[in-house]
């Protein structure tokens, strides 16, 4: 009876709506999460927009999720909607259900995952999954040491390379109290690219 309910809730909150379109945030483990709640407020003023969230298990350290205002769903969720052949795969429903991936802070954990194809969680699979015919947003953080490591420019070219797009970080005094490149780009940067992304009128149904 539980899993019919899940399966229930699954539908009715992964279900498309005509003319809204959807961004689902994926938040991973970096002290930048703090600002989930900022962001998926934001994004929600925006016209037309729906927002979903997927989770990290070391990205919940960062956030209070009663701050959040929309369903957040994490690596449980995804086994536990899942217990036979013919039930719905929760990162493939995320994927078919969002005109648009962010990836808000993508931690240097993640991002080397997402560089090497590995998906061992429900936001990398998302992410493995993903229609790259619609955007990948992502938006490194990390310390100034982590980001100044030679791997890091790899990566990040690496998910360049398929075709996700880059909100570069920027320099700031970091929580850590380092000073230096490596802080996550501010939420009315993300939210301004975002909205850039939204689906415009069809202008041959205008003249018509």
């Amino acid at each position: 009876m539980q899993q019919d309910d899940h399966m229930s809730s699954l539908k009715t909150d992964l279900l498309k709506t005509s003319g809204t379109f959807n961004v689902l945030v994926g938040v991973t483990g970096s002290v930048a999460a703090l600002k989930l709640p900022l962001l998926v407020s934001q994004l929600l003023e925006l016209s037309g927009v729906d927002v979903r969230v997927v989770t990290t298990e070391h990205a919940k350290h960062f956030y209070n999720s009663a701050e959040v205002s929309v369903k957040i769903y994490s690596d449980e969720d995804e086994w536990e909607l899942w217990k036979q052949r013919s039930d719905p795969v929760l990162h493939i429903e995320l994927r078919r259900w969002a005109d648009l991936l962010v990836i808000a802070p993508l931690d240097a954990n993640s991002l080397g995952k997402i560089a090497s194809g590995i998906c061992d969680n429900l936001l990398t699979c998302v992410v493995r999954a993903w229609d790259t015919s619609r955007p990948l947003l992502f938006c490194p953080a990390m310390n100034t040491a982590m980001w100044l490591h030679p791997i890091t420019a790899q990566q990040v070219s690496r998910l360049k390379e398929f075709g996700y797009v880059e909100i570069p970080c920027v320099a700031k005094k970091l929580v850590c109290g380092d000073e230096g490149k490596g802080a996550m780009a501010e939420v009315s940067t993300i939210v301004s690219l975002v909205k850039e992304y939204l689906q415009k009128p069809d202008e041959s149904s205008l003249e018509a």
